[in-house]
């Protein structure tokens, strides 16, 4: 079996040393380095050859990738980097990787065109100046050929025990046992049609409701299609730490009911939370973790590679051994495991490290979306970015040192935006073009500061920077699926100060490359539905897969009540607080236990659950307050004990919403008083008007089906298990309408 592996891939295993430098280097997005890379070949003369598809095998490894570019007439092969600033603040660690890139890029193009020697060239372009500067070496084709085996014997034992690992991978997950005796009901059902969808290259939106074991009946087949689908990577993607743990389980309880697979898996966590020294940054001459971190990395990696479930700990025990980044190894173990657990971002955001990896070394991979109907919100935040004229002020009152001019030029232009606005909201078609420029020469300017003195970077004026450089980016993706508005408010001394937010509406755009880049990538949720929202939303290929799989739970399981003469609404909030409470307490009185009632909000939490606590001083009663840590988090569910009594108050859409798992006696029942419609305002009300636009049903998309889905995740909370009962109460009168019910679960049966 030959082992294959990519230019890049191979330099950055073999050829990389010293420190890890992440000291501020900006740097172009990816889309601007491919344009970069355009521009430079758009001027190179006739006969250039671009993109020029290279391979060679050397003892069983077969090396493969693309040279930028050849100049047949110079005998040049060019490796073409584009960059922000000056070189000369490159690490040096950093040129020694490109030069590696460019010396078996030329090796390669020696060997195949029966070359002697060769000019080997880094062009770098400044995208901002549009400025070139090349460097070239002069090569004989024996010194590189000596350069490439060099790295090649380097790469060939970890390559020769990974292509052995794999062959046994494969063996053992097509002997892979489902761990239980049998499937639950419905949970066969997914597996299978899941299975199908990646064997047929296919998308799946699969709506299954809580208790049939969706993680494992996901992630079971998922690992059976690794061998027969030649698979290089898993991705299971969660929007909570709640999900990440519960992937984890699952897998663990597969693994155990096959001895020792030979499969790896890798949890990633965000860096701030993985961070050893968090008052340190990243480079050597700070963190004792990123000096020498290339040089101790190999021994790390080895030993990370003996783990098969490097999770938070497991990690973080091999990094601390071989006094490495546990953050950095994590990244560099992403490449070698076959399962990563991790959050959405690692694959769907702009800068999405696991999407990388997949396109720069061609993986075939298939994905997980866990509590998928997340990913609507999730997604419009990674595309969005604010702005607020509070931090430029700060900033002009420091009168950082050659930044003045600019941050005024910039302040005068922003006050110009909303000087005639006639409301503190504002919506706009275009962006503002004055502005974007004072925005791009302000950052500009920060930007040479920064690589003057990068060891002397003010935190605020860093903070602010990297606030600038997001707007203009998501800026550069504005189109009629945004929406540009300004919001106005009062300053100190009364001046007026104006946030500027672009929000994506659609993210349709943006995440569907994502899912047609995978072989598969299957949603999966209770509530997923209407089908039609989440497609048009995520950008779903129009082949996608649809399953609906049937609730294992009964009718007679969940009492479910409508409260039709209650009206939650904002107008008449007041007069619902009374009955309300004497609902919750005649309830409570009737059968005694533990419940959760869901409000609106914060402020009619507390107003329901004080007249509560007035009137009912005997029942035990605990709140969600704002912001709770996860510890508090944690103390709140721990009330609900098994055969306990209280009442639990809660915001709907919430940490305790979803995700939470309360089975038997620990959660009787529910109160939900709202029908958790999104607040109607300015910025709502746009978006109404956008997705009408598009899709003919404005408040549908943008409250409706939002609202209804958030309810029945939190009733959701009350049915965990073939043995639980229950009571809901949906207390308000809209939740008689017909348009509502039929979102329901099939399985509910509305008492009369």
């Amino acid at each position: 079996m030959i082992s294959s592996v990519a230019v890049r891939a191979l330099c950055e295993f073999a050829a990389k040393v010293g420190d890890l430098d992440l000291r501020f280097t900006p740097s172009p997005t990816a889309q601007q380095g491919i344009e970069g890379h355009r521009r430079v070949v758009a001027r190179r003369e006739p006969g250039y050859e671009a993109e020029v598809a290279l391979e060679s095998d050397y003892r069983g490894l077969r090396v493969r990738g693309r040279a930028d570019g050849f100049d047949p007439l110079r005998n040049r092969v060019e490796e073409i980097k584009t960059h922000r600033g000056s070189l000369e603040r490159q690490p040096d660690n950093h040129r020694q990787l490109h030069w590696a890139q460019a010396k078996v890029y030329a090796w390669l193009l020696c060997q195949s065109r029966s070359l002697s020697q060769i000019e080997v060239a880094l062009v770098y372009l400044d995208i901002d100046t549009e400025r070139q500067t090349l460097f070239t070496q002069q090569h004989q084709a024996d010194d590189l050929r000596a350069f490439f085996e060099g790295l090649c014997q380097r790469f060939m034992g970890w390559a020769q025990a990974q292509s052995t690992r794999l062959r046994e991978r494969d063996r053992d997950l097509q002997a892979l046992r489902f761990p239980y005796a049998d499937f639950r009901q419905g949970q066969r059902q997914l597996a299978e049609t899941l299975y199908k969808a990646v064997a047929t290259g296919r998308c799946l939106m699969a709506q299954a409701s809580t208790g049939i074991g969706k993680t494992l009946g996901t992630l079971f087949p998922l690992l059976k299609a690794i061998a027969p689908q030649r698979l290089d990577k898993l991705f299971f993607l969660t929007a909570k730490t709640p999900g990440r743990a519960l992937a984890l389980d699952a897998l663990r309880q597969i693994v155990r009911a096959t001895p020792q697979p030979r499969l790896r898996a890798l949890e990633l966590i965000a860096r701030d939370k993985a961070c050893e020294y968090p008052g340190s940054a990243c480079h050597g001459e700070s963190c004792p973790l990123a000096k020498g971190f290339y040089d101790r990395l190999p021994a790390a990696r080895e030993a990370a590679a003996q783990v098969p479930l490097l999770d938070r700990n497991g990690l973080r025990d091999v990094a601390m051994a071989h006094q490495v980044c546990p953050y950095y190894l994590g990244q560099e173990m992403a490449r070698w495991v076959d399962l990563v657990v991790a959050d959405y971002n690692y694959y769907f955001d702009a800068h999405a490290l696991l999407f990388g990896l997949s396109q720069v070394n061609q993986w075939r991979v298939a994905v997980l979306v866990d509590e998928a109907h997340n990913l609507v919100e999730r997604g419009r935040a990674m595309y969005s970015a604010s702005f607020d004229q509070g931090q430029l002020s700060a900033l002009r009152r420091s009168k950082p040192a050659g930044l003045t001019s600019v941050l005024d030029r910039l302040n005068r232009q922003w006050n110009a935006l909303y000087k005639l606005q006639t409301a503190p909201y504002e919506p706009c078609e275009v962006l503002p073009e004055a502005f974007m420029q004072a925005l791009q020469r302000c950052t500009a300017a920060i930007q040479e500061q920064f690589e003057q003195a990068p060891a002397q970077v003010d935190p605020a004026l860093l903070q602010f920077y990297f606030q600038a450089l997001q707007f203009s980016r998501v800026a550069e993706l504005f189109d009629e699926h945004y929406l540009f508005d300004i919001s106005v408010r009062q300053g100190p001394k009364r001046r007026q100060w104006a946030t500027l937010t672009l929000r994506n509406v659609i993210p349709a755009r943006l995440l569907g490359p994502r899912m047609a880049a995978a072989q598969s990538v299957t949603l999966f949720s209770a509530t997923l539905g209407p089908r039609h929202y989440y497609a048009d939303l995520l950008g779903m290929p129009t082949d996608t897969a649809w399953l609906e799989v049937a609730a294992p739970f009964r009718a007679e399981q969940l009492r479910v009540r409508i409260v039709s003469e209650v009206s939650t609404r904002y107008q008449q909030r007041h007069r619902s607080l009374a009955p309300i409470v004497e609902l919750i307490g005649t309830q409570y009185q009737q059968q005694p236990g533990n419940y959760l009632a869901f409000f609106s909000s914060f402020e009619y939490l507390q107003q329901v659950a004080s007249l509560f606590a007035e009137r009912h001083p005997e029942v035990a009663c605990w709140c969600q307050a704002p912001g709770m840590d996860e510890t508090a988090r944690e103390g709140f569910l721990a009330r609900f004990e098994e055969g306990g009594q209280g009442i639990g108050f809660a915001v709907l859409g919430g940490a305790f919403g979803e995700g939470v798992d309360l089975p038997g006696t620990r959660l009787i029942g529910a109160f939900v008083a709202t029908l958790g419609l999104p607040q109607v305002n300015p910025v709502n009300e746009q978006f109404k008007l956008r997705l009408g636009r598009q899709f003919g049903a404005g408040f549908d998309y943008t409250y409706l089906y939002p609202g209804v889905r958030k309810v029945v995740q939190a009733a959701g909370r009350v049915i965990r298990g073939d043995q639980d009962r229950g009571v809901l109460f949906l207390i308000d009168e809209r939740f008689s309408e017909a348009r509502v019910q039929q979102m329901f679960p099939a399985w509910w049966q509305i008492a009369n």
